[in-house]
């Protein structure tokens, strides 16, 4: 019994220790009647959340025209749409302004996750 307690007091003392895994997002800046964003939603929307850079940083849309959601830091202002932003723990890590098409965006966002050491492979 004694044994037990003390690995689980070990145990839990040990993932109070470690860091939070840090929390990703793509944030995706679109209008009403933005056509490339209509362009992504029809190439992309439906597969993103399936993907494993999906999984990794998953989508959340603003307006461009509404107020910045509470606790996200932007490096710069958000001027065009569609704009991808890359957020860990609420801070802006980089962007991608427009849409390229499928196949730029999937190599570009691989590159911006990379970059920012967020882990797709789980």
């Amino acid at each position: 019994m004694f044994l037990r307690t003390l690995a689980l007091s070990t145990l839990l003392m040990a993932s109070s220790i470690l860091p939070a895994k840090a929390e990703a997002h793509l944030i995706m800046v679109e209008e009403q009647g933005c056509m490339w964003c209509a362009r992504w939603n029809e190439d992309i929307a439906d597969i993103y959340p399936k993907t494993k850079e999906g999984r990794a940083a998953p989508l959340k849309r603003i307006d461009i025209h509404n107020s910045r959601p509470k606790g996200m830091t932007f490096k710069q202002k958000l001027t065009f749409t569609p704009t991808f932003v890359l957020v860990i723990d609420g801070v802006e890590t980089s962007r991608i302004e427009g849409y390229p098409g499928e196949d730029f965006f999937w190599g570009l966002l691989g590159q911006m996750l990379k970059q920012a050491n967020v882990d797709i492979s789980g």
